[in-house]
């Protein structure tokens, strides 16, 4: 992805492979422990019901949500967005399809907490216009470690064994077809948190994720 520009709806990937890269993170760091806490209190990548999470405990959170067959909403905010404090404000709702969840989105842009919103229908993704004085969105520092597929690769070797097939695995994940045995069957000895690799949150991460087809 470019840096110092807004982001691109060209900038990402399509909404399935986005939602299978960051999935297969968010499994492979899963733990009951975290599992237990709610979301105000989590920090890395998780799934629920609500969708896949992105948050470092600092500046920076993301949620990518289904939006029913073949739509998805990616929102959320880094500190380099520079969307919330542009004068004249940005309506970063504008043009979006009436299936959005426009009541989180509102709640969350009145509590200034979003840089900025995309979302993905026919095959495309779209966002509301920027202005030309706009310097950056922050969809960049936000999403460029799962837009990024080789650097993508170089994390998930932290947490898999050194003989494991990463390039084979993260394939079988964007295609839907990864095998949840294969892939616990090359975790390592822990997780990219130091913590001890927990085999059942793993594996019930993954059927959330629908990545096992």
């Amino acid at each position: 992805m470019t840096v110092n520009r807004p982001g691109q709806p060209t900038d990402l990937p399509p909404a399935e492979e986005l939602w299978a890269r960051w999935a297969l993170l968010a499994a492979v760091t899963a733990t009951t422990e975290a599992e237990a806490r709610p979301s105000a209190h989590r920090h890395g990548r998780w799934i629920d019901e609500d969708g896949l999470h992105w948050d470092d405990s600092g500046c920076t959170w993301w949620l990518l949500a289904r939006c029913g067959d073949g739509r998805f909403v990616l929102y959320g905010e880094d500190e380099s967005s520079a969307v919330k404090w542009h004068e004249p404000a940005i309506d970063v709702l504008a043009g979006g399809p009436e299936w959005l969840p426009y009541e989180e989105l509102r709640d969350r842009i009145e509590g200034y907490e979003i840089g900025c919103v995309y979302w993905y229908e026919n095959g495309a993704w779209a966002r509301a216009p920027y202005p030309d004085d706009l310097d950056d969105d922050g969809l960049d520092c936000g999403m460029g470690d799962v837009v990024d597929r080789a650097g993508l690769l170089r994390d998930l070797r932290f947490h898999l064994t050194a003989a494991a097939p990463v390039e084979h695995l993260l394939s079988a994940a964007e295609a839907h077809r990864l095998d949840p045995q294969e892939l616990v069957s090359h975790l390592g000895a822990t997780n990219g948190d130091g913590d001890p690799v927990d085999h059942p949150a793993v594996l019930r991460s993954l059927a959330r994720t629908a990545l096992t087809g």
